[in-house]
């Protein structure tokens, strides 16, 4: 699988920008670099995983001795999604192998491209009759396949499935989407609040992201001021032209594409669009989108959205957001902008949520919580996407602490000569040391989300 995301590299991100239309910093960030890591970390800690645990015995069974012993399952069906479809097939799918299992792999038909592309890889690479099988099927037909579930979708989608599971007793685990929320409070550093809001909103796959943020609630005293602010950013993220942008990535077919001009079009959001709007039916394209105070009970506001369209409901008081949120459906995750230690207390004891990040978005770390102030910001999060960046990224990624030094020096003459001095000064240099501060930190900034 390590020879997958490594060697097609550049195979994987042409399938995923002729699917999805995905720019190569996002598909490594969010694809490539998120199935390698899991890779690695089940070769480093496989053989912990399959250690038997030692646990204690009761006076019943006294003399006597006891442990939990791994076993597999036998056979896991792996329904995939279209939205990351390198990530969400293979990350399941290492996992499910790692543990002993055989797999049945069910790639989205929505996303053919990846999906024929990671047949021929796996194939090449693995023992696939004996390991597993690749199933195109439609979905009526696969959910019947009363296997092991691993799936990602809606909830329509995860009631089907688990009506055709319940029938046999089948274990099932399922990853749904949801309207996730944000609220913006005023005391705080807008400029890399908005970055991180607009990248997390728009920067993961044009807003189709179960984890990317759904709506924002803010303050009616402070909302044009957001407003503004989301508004600058997305210029210097998409320029003045973004539905021309080639770093975001487009709508995933025609019907999604009617399915969110649907939304945007009904007559009760008439006047209140503030930014964005333009769309491009031939291209699948549509501009960032934020709405101004919509009506609670308007489309937008009753579905999930999956696009590139923003919400934003305006309060009173920033505490009446927390009673909006707790008055909807449990969201998939929820995400607070504040620097008010009561606020931020009251809203974790309140709002249940698959997951939660304070000052932050689409991060994710048994109810995840994230915690972030706004410092140690890294700009190759962010869009524009440059050569640059993508080294950095790849760097920190793979841990090299040299390939970082270079990336931020921009490989000059003079930061090949800092390396290699580096080098010298200190024999004991490993270039894969996770525990550099250097490295803490951009890994720390990257968008690594809880979507998987």
């Amino acid at each position: 699988m390590l020879k997958i995301t490594t060697r097609h590299e550049k195979d994987i991100v042409l399938d995923l920008n002729s699917d999805l239309g995905k720019h190569e910093h996002e598909a490594f960030l969010h694809e490539i670099s998120a199935v390698s890591a899991a890779c690695r970390m089940a070769l480093k800690e496989l053989h912990l995983w399959l250690k038997p645990e030692k646990v204690k015995t009761s006076m019943t069974t006294f003399p006597s001795s006891g442990e939990l012993v791994p076993e597999p399952y036998g056979v896991v069906l792996v329904i995939s999604t279209w939205n990351y479809p390198i990530l969400l097939s293979l990350e399941p799918f290492i996992a499910a192998i790692s543990a002993g299992s055989a797999v049945v792999l069910k790639p989205s038909e929505v996303a053919p491209a990846t999906s024929e592309a990671m047949a021929k890889l796996l194939g090449k690479y693995m023992d696939m009759p004996r390991l597993s099988n690749w199933l195109f099927l439609e979905m009526e037909v696969s959910v019947y396949l009363y296997l092991n579930k691993f799936s990602t979708g809606n909830n329509k989608v995860g009631r089907i499935i688990l009506a055709a599971a319940a029938q046999h007793l089948t274990p099932v685990i399922l990853e749904l989407g949801g309207k996730c929320p944000v609220i913006v409070d005023s005391n705080i550093n807008l400029k890399v609040a908005v970055k991180r809001l607009v990248s997390g909103k728009w920067g993961c796959n044009s807003g189709q992201t179960c984890v990317a943020p759904d709506y924002v609630i803010t303050t009616k005293a402070f909302a044009s001021k957001l407003v503004d602010a989301i508004s600058s950013e997305l210029e210097r993220f998409y320029g003045k032209d973004p539905v021309n942008s080639t770093d975001m990535s487009r709508i995933i077919n025609s019907r999604h594409f009617e399915r969110l001009t649907k939304l945007l079009d009904e007559d009760k959001l008439f006047g209140k669009i503030v930014i964005g709007g333009q769309r491009d039916k031939t291209n699948l394209k549509i501009a960032p989108t934020a709405i101004l105070d919509p009506p609670l009970d308007s489309l937008i506001m009753t579905e999930e959205i999956f696009g590139p369209l923003l919400p934003i409901i305006m309060v009173k008081d920033i505490r009446d957001g927390i009673n909006l949120i707790t008055s909807k459906e449990k969201p998939f995750a929820a995400y607070i902008f504040t620097n008010d230690r009561k606020l931020k207390e009251n809203f974790m004891q309140r709002v249940s949520a698959g997951g939660i990040a304070v000052n932050e978005v689409t991060i994710n770390p048994k109810k995840p919580v994230l915690y972030r102030d706004f410092n140690g910001d890294i700009s190759a999060r962010y869009p524009p996407y440059t050569t640059r960046k993508m080294k950095f990224l790849k760097a920190a990624m793979s841990g090299s602490i040299i390939g970082i030094i270079r990336a931020l020096l921009g490989c000059s003459s003079s930061s090949l000569l800092l390396c290699q001095l580096i080098r010298e000064l200190d024999g004991n240099v490993d270039e894969q040391v996770p525990s550099c501060p250097v490295l803490v930190l951009a890994w720390h900034a990257l968008p690594l989300t809880g979507f998987t």
